[in-house]
């Protein structure tokens, strides 16, 4: 028999048994689209961390409070202060710029219309250090910080939770910040969502109003520290540990009452963990597509029974075991293909359901499109080697007295 005409006998089987078939392909079907949709849910959850790390800044250092000790036992949470920043950058070396930053929920009242919102008092440094872009108004300068102007900024998201209208309406208007008038200078770009916290729906003013005119506080809550480059980070963790040492009046060897956290470090973990469960979710999704190949062999032994005579019939008339054993092969392997091809368009349209309905960020790679077909390839071949080795073992008289 040639290839062609096997390829046309092993279609022919396949064809002749639709609803067989379909039922057959289901496993495989089912299993590449849970494989697709989950490898999709993990590369969108990566792409979505160094999407984030873009906007942090890779040479960003972060500065928090930590551990207060004294005659070796703890005495609660340390203070940072703004003093802190103004000693970093005194006389920087590795340090570019610098900026303390004050967080609390307040009431905002805009009109008849009011919201608890998120409220940060930050150094007009703030913005370029975390790589914030103005798309509207301006930003406060260092004499209204100093000064404690009653000035605002707005996350692009805030007028939509002040009566439903946009950010750049309130530009040049009076809000009301802890039953404070505020005046809107500016208006901020969309920055999307970081963890539980959401910059486009925060309210930044200069730190030093925030401390005295709104939540008369002054401690900071954490100071961002800018390095010079990413090559200098290490240099800028030594200088920052230093500086505040000497501020805090820490003896040598003495544990440190802060932390130095590097953000890129922070995301790069968060991105392993992320692809660890994207491995584990994609095995979990496989374990589906090797019962799907199991039901293929079974499939094909049962196939294999019901067409002994006519295994007997082909091999009476001179067809070889290699070409009984190559159309069971790509009866087996049609049917893989063809489920894989399914499970595919299910896993593509599953992927970009979640994405709409759930809001969820999904990417498809090409990688695990073509190893999709690949896998789906294998294990065809893999779970019809043995019914197609039956088929080609059975001699033609045995075959043609088969009832």
């Amino acid at each position: 028999m040639i290839i062609f005409e096997i390829l046309w006998v092993a279609l022919d089987a396949i064809v002749a048994n639709k609803l067989r078939s379909l039922l057959t392909m289901l496993g495989v079907v089912i299993g590449i689209a849970a494989v697709i949709t989950m490898v999709a849910l993990g590369e969108g959850a990566q792409r979505s961390v160094e999407a984030r790390l873009k906007t942090l800044g890779a040479n960003v250092l972060t500065v928090r409070p930590g551990q207060s000790f004294a005659g070796g036992l703890g005495r609660g949470q340390a203070a940072l202060t703004a003093e802190d920043a103004e000693a970093l950058r005194e006389a920087p070396q590795y340090i570019q710029a610098v900026s303390p930053e004050l967080e609390g929920r307040v009431q905002i009242e805009n009109g008849a219309s009011n919201a608890n919102m998120s409220i940060v008092g930050v150094w007009p440094t703030y913005f370029s250090v975390n790589n914030y872009q103005l798309s509207d108004g301006r930003l406060f300068t260092e004499a209204e910080e100093r000064g404690r102007r009653r000035i605002a900024v707005l996350g692009a998201l805030v007028g939509s939770q002040l009566g439903g209208v946009s950010s750049e309406s309130l530009v040049g208007k009076t809000i009301r910040i802890g039953g404070v008038p505020f005046e809107v200078i500016g208006v901020l770009t969309e920055k999307g969502s970081q963890g539980f916290s959401n910059p486009d729906e925060s309210l930044y003013i200069p730190l030093a109003t925030a401390q005295f005119r709104v939540m008369g506080s002054d401690r900071v809550r954490s100071i961002a520290v800018q390095a010079t480059s990413e090559d200098t980070m290490d240099d800028a963790m030594v200088e920052i540990d230093q500086v505040l040492r000497r501020q805090h009046r820490l003896r040598p060897g003495q544990d440190a009452d802060f932390n130095i956290r590097d953000q890129a470090s922070l995301l790069s973990t968060v991105q392993e963990t992320t692809q660890t469960f994207t491995l584990l979710l994609a095995g979990i999704a496989a374990i589906s597509l090797l019962v799907g190949g199991i039901g293929i062999m079974n499939i094909m032994l049962v196939s294999v029974t019901e067409r002994t005579r006519e295994i007997g019939l082909r091999k009476a008339l001179g067809a070889r075991p290699n070409d009984i054993m190559l159309q069971f092969l790509i009866e087996s392997l049609v049917l893989c293909l063809v489920g894989g091809g399914l499970g595919l368009l299910l896993g593509l349209g599953g992927s970009y359901a979640l994405q709409q309905l759930a809001g969820w960020q999904t990417a498809v790679a090409p990688e695990s499109v073509v190893l999709a077909f690949v896998f789906s390839g294998g294990v065809g071949v893999f779970f019809g080697i043995w019914p197609a080795r039956r088929a080609a073992s059975l001699t033609p008289i045995e075959s043609l007295r088969y009832e």
